[in-house]
């Protein structure tokens, strides 16, 4: 992925339509949260075999929901200087000293909450 030309072009794409001033992170988040509602609501009462094999006209509406939310989650990035990659990176740095594999291998509990809590 070459996000710099995906940055490019989504910049583009803004600056054609003047949307800058409705690009604030207040703004982009709100966005945000309702292409993931809209993602949400593909799954929402699929079972968990359906949600694996969904058929072709739903998987393209699905990698379309999928793309918004990337462009949305990277304008917010671009908004306020953050890089996702270092942010990524750094993030798995720390889930990876909060879920070590010795406590959480084949676990599903919170990290706050010890294996023998079942």
């Amino acid at each position: 992925m070459d996000i710099e030309k995906i940055k490019n072009r989504i910049q583009k794409f803004s600056d054609d339509r003047n949307w800058g001033e409705f690009h604030n992170p207040k703004n982009l988040v709100m966005a945000l949260n309702g292409e993931v509602g809209e993602l949400n609501e593909i799954f929402q009462w699929l079972n968990f075999e359906e949600s694996l094999n969904l058929p072709d006209d739903v998987l393209t509406h699905t990698k379309e929901e999928v793309a918004d939310i990337a462009i949305y989650l990277i304008r917010i990035c671009m908004k306020l200087d953050i890089n996702l990659e270092d942010a990524i990176l750094s993030k798995m740095t720390k889930n990876e000293a909060k879920y070590p594999v010795e406590t959480s291998f084949g676990g599903n509990k919170k990290y706050s909450k010890s294996r023998e809590d079942k």
